[in-house]
């Protein structure tokens, strides 16, 4: 199963670091994670130097997985300059855009 997950939760470190990276990081998360999209203080996941999102870059690079940041958020942040390696930053119709053609069986919200 193709999917795509959205972070809007404030537990989205807690989630990231002790569940999800761990599995895509052994080939064993069970889904085919095509894209993920960060929202408000999770964009901050995303900041070069931070652990979760330098893993998270070293996966979508070897899986090809996007990484996207809400733009106003990051802008709001002042951190649209200092994503890790691969991440972008859009809205939901640049989201759209480029998963669009990824056939996404699911979007799971966390």
């Amino acid at each position: 199963m193709k999917v795509a997950y959205i972070f809007p939760t404030p537990n989205a470190h807690y989630i990231l670091d002790n569940m999800i990276v761990p599995q895509l990081e052994k080939s064993a998360h069970g889904f085919n994670v095509a894209g993920m999209f960060f929202f408000l203080d999770n964009t901050f996941l995303l900041v070069q130097g931070n652990d979760v999102g330098e893993r998270l870059s070293k996966i979508a690079k070897k899986n090809g997985m996007l990484l996207m940041a809400c733009d106003k958020c990051a802008y709001d942040r002042k951190i649209y300059d200092q994503l890790v390696e691969g991440a972008v930053l859009g809205c939901f119709p640049d989201l759209h855009k480029a998963l669009g053609g990824a056939g996404i069986d699911q979007v799971i919200t966390l």
